[in-house]
């Protein structure tokens, strides 16, 4: 199983650089060069290249975990290397073709399938999305009825509708098309540009997903000196609702499985302000509820400033720091809200790592398409790099497939 925080380095990728100048280079060598079977050796040589570049993602994912799990890198890693492996299938199967009738494969032709291939795997994965769409409508129509309607409530059912658009626009603007050569060569470059952009969001949201997960799910090591207890809500008379009883009692648990594996008792901090319809602070109402349960008051922390996730890291930093700024910390948290709370703890560089407790389904889906539009909004150079690399692409080979 993988560790969190088991290491100091953040993992860099630029020997994809190097990897990717070596592969350029070899495929121009190879179109210069008038050898025979050179499609087979232009393939060869960018099988490989994917190949690897697949792999060093996903060891990069392993060390983003290592380092620090509630980053949007890990998200970028997961996604961009499913991205890359549906460009590898096709590239496996065209070079089977290649390898098999080396005659009947021009050029043209496998630059031709190579564009092509993205519009492929979206046709194909239709059905899929199809249901994801519907059951991310449902979720997000429970989630509305359950706690009101907001913005962050709805992007599941805005999501849903987008990902359906694209799949009819795709299906309809390419079921026919006629004209002169410059037209078809422009429609063409519409329909697969348009399809790759596409199959790359599928993929970034599809790694939101796995993030969200591997997070949720991931249990701290019993060595932990506080336990951060994020707060929510409580009822009108002052005890907490289902969704916060549950954080306390997944850090209460955690807790006594600890000391009863170290003999080593942490020290909570009860972190939540009072709201304006609130008659206490969620910190005291928290505390109120451990001490009950056994808790001695003395290990029981109360930050009652923070009034959102953000605040109620930086705030419970504060109270860690007075205490032992050594100390190792992990938080409290429903299983939906981990990724992003842990994203607010290293932003005030703190490295805590979090679990969580169970909660509704209906949470689920929508965490993780918050997750996936933040990355989008936190990391525009990076997509904007992404999208002028696949713009670049798409037209350059469309022009030599039309030259």
């Amino acid at each position: 199983m993988i560790r969190f925080d088991t290491r100091n380095k953040k993992p860099k990728l630029y020997d994809l650089l190097a990897l990717t100048a070596v592969a350029a280079a070899l495929v121009g060598m190879f179109l210069l060069l008038n050898v025979r079977a050179r499609q087979a050796a232009i393939c060869a040589v960018l099988g490989l290249y994917y190949l690897a570049v697949i792999l060093r993602l996903i060891m990069a994912f392993r060390g983003q975990l290592q380092y620090n799990p509630y980053s949007y890198n890990t998200i970028i890693y997961s996604g961009f290397a499913l991205f890359l492996l549906s460009v590898f299938i096709t590239h496996a199967v065209l070079s089977v073709g290649v390898l098999r009738h080396p005659g009947v494969y021009t050029e043209l032709q496998i630059i031709h399938l190579v564009l092509g291939s993205a519009k492929n795997y979206m046709l194909l994965s239709s059905p899929f999305l199809l249901i994801f769409s519907a059951a991310l409508c449902v979720s997000n129509i429970s989630l509305i009825r359950h706690e009101g309607k907001r913005l962050v409530n709805v992007l599941g059912i805005i999501l849903s509708f987008l990902l359906i658009g694209g799949v009819v626009f795709i299906f309809f603007f390419d079921y026919a098309v006629s004209g002169s050569e410059r037209e078809v060569m422009l429609h063409d470059l519409i329909a697969n540009l348009f399809s790759a952009v596409y199959l790359y969001f599928e993929c970034m949201l599809i790694g939101a997903i796995i993030a969200d997960a591997i997070a949720a799910r991931y249990e701290p090591e019993p060595d932990k000196d506080f336990i951060i207890i994020l707060g929510c809500g409580i009822r009108k008379d002052g005890t907490p609702t289902p969704l916060l009883r549950g954080r306390i009692d997944r850090a209460l648990t955690f807790a006594e499985k600890q000391e009863a594996q170290t003999g080593k008792a942490p020290i909570f901090i009860a972190s939540g302000g009072q709201g304006s319809d609130e008659v206490v602070s969620e910190s005291a109402c928290m505390k109120r509820y451990m001490t009950e349960r056994g808790v001695p008051a003395e290990r029981i922390v109360e930050e009652d400033r923070s009034t959102d996730t953000a605040e109620n890291m930086r705030f419970s930093k504060e109270k860690i720091m007075e205490l032992d700024p050594n100390g190792k910390v992990a938080f409290s948290t429903t299983n939906y809200h981990v990724f992003r709370s842990g994203l607010y703890a290293r932003r005030v560089k703190m490295r805590a790592v979090g679990m969580g407790a169970d909660t509704k389904w209906y949470f689920w889906p929508n965490a993780s398409v918050r997750e996936f539009v933040g990355l989008l909004t936190e990391h525009r150079l990076k997509q904007g790099l992404i999208f002028g690399f696949l713009i670049a692409f798409y037209v350059v080979l469309t022009l030599l497939a039309y030259r």
